[in-house]
């Protein structure tokens, strides 16, 4: 391999050279240049796919000790996909390495699943020759950024999400927003919301909009049923 080749470029910007360097040479194969297809990527891709999923979950289950199961699967979600791992691989340069066949001359308009496959491919690639550990580190320092995007925005549903799994398991049914009361004219109303459950009205809540007065009216019933020892549970942070 020369200096420039794809393959040394590739393991210089993940940071790991490998034992094996034909394993990198096929992560960045795809099937149109590749004598057969057991030859390109794609079993790395598999492979890659289901290591980029364990380490994900791994790191939210670390990061947010207090979420519930729904909230962590709706970031893992997002993180493993194919557009983020497409993001992934823009912003790290492995997409312009991609070895291709005919037909594929405008890098800037690659498709998403051949952008997310060449991550993929390189981190099946990068588990097989150093490891769990090599390939976790690699996964964590490449996604981090894109958990705290998502994981900001998933903040605002914890508590509806929250009141709503609690409610079920406890008390076999779920919550109801009710709304008390608006003001304001028409482009600057306020709310005021409750939750209701089984009857039970909980205080109400005022906010800028309906679903900003329901996360906080769920966060003090939250609250509540946990003060009261209804339920345990550790309010979202």
């Amino acid at each position: 391999m020369s200096d420039s080749s794809p393959a040394l470029r590739a393991q210089e910007i993940i940071g790991h050279t490998f034992n094996d360097p034909d394993l990198i040479e096929i992560a960045l194969t795809h099937a149109s240049c590749a004598s057969n297809r057991l030859d390109s990527n794609e079993r790395l891709e598999f492979l890659g796919d289901a290591v980029l999923g364990l380490v994900v979950c791994a790191e939210l289950y670390s990061r947010f000790p207090n979420w519930l199961e729904g909230d962590l699967t709706k970031v893992k979600s997002m993180v493993v996909s194919r557009r983020v791992c497409a993001e992934i691989s823009d912003e790290l340069g492995l997409t312009e390495l991609l070895i291709l066949g005919n037909g594929f001359d405008a890098r800037g308009e690659l498709p998403t699943s051949l952008r997310a496959a060449v991550l993929e491919g390189v981190i099946g690639a990068m588990f097989l020759d150093g490891g769990y550990e090599v390939v976790a580190h690699f996964i964590r320092r490449s996604v981090s950024h894109h958990i705290d995007t998502w994981a900001a925005g998933e903040k605002r549903e914890n508590y509806k999400s929250a009141l709503q799994q609690h409610v079920q398991r406890h008390f076999a049914t779920v919550p109801h927003y009710e709304t008390l009361d608006e003001q304001g004219p028409d482009h600057s109303k306020c709310f005021e919301v409750c939750v209701m459950i089984n009857n039970r009205r909980f205080p109400s809540a005022w906010g800028p909009s309906k679903k900003d007065s329901e996360q906080e009216a769920a966060r003090r019933a939250l609250a509540m049923l946990r003060d009261a020892g209804e339920i345990g549970v550790n309010l979202p942070t």
